[in-house]
């Protein structure tokens, strides 16, 4: 079985950073606790992972696939819920291509692959959140 570790390096205040493999990730709290700006919050590091699971993915799948893409981005935005603890249980996840001569279908299937069967971290949200997704097309940037 496969494992992953990182370690987190506490800085100061509530100021830390996180190591593991590849490199490392600032980590600060809001402002509310004590956090003056110098990392992402917990959370947000969430929906960066989310959106990075994907995009690995996509990447990865335009390339063996070779759709011709200019460029793509992933924007992801989540409800908080009112009580605490407070998690995700809503999450809307856009792709967005860039393209002049774009291949929808081949990209949809690229996407599909992707949050149907690659992207762990979509899996893992899925079983706190529902997960809503959109593909966007549009000329080349």
């Amino acid at each position: 079985m496969a494992t992953q570790k990182i370690s987190l390096n506490w800085k100061e205040g509530v100021h830390f950073e996180s190591e593991g493999p590849g490199g490392m990730v600032p980590i600060d709290g809001s402002e509310e606790v004590g956090g003056q700006g110098k990392g992402l919050r917990p959370k947000a590091l969430m929906l960066s992972a989310l959106a990075g699971c994907s995009g690995i993915d996509i990447a990865s799948l335009i390339k063996k696939m070779r759709i011709e893409v200019d460029t793509f981005d992933i924007d992801v935005e989540a409800e908080l819920t009112e009580e605490h603890p407070k998690f995700y249980h809503k999450v809307w996840v856009n792709f967005n291509f860039y393209g002049d001569n774009l291949n929808e279908k081949k990209i949809e299937k690229a996407v599909t692959l992707s949050v149907d069967t690659y992207c762990g971290v979509m899996e893992m949200f899925r079983q706190f959140a529902t997960v809503e997704t959109k593909i966007n097309y549009f000329p080349k940037k």
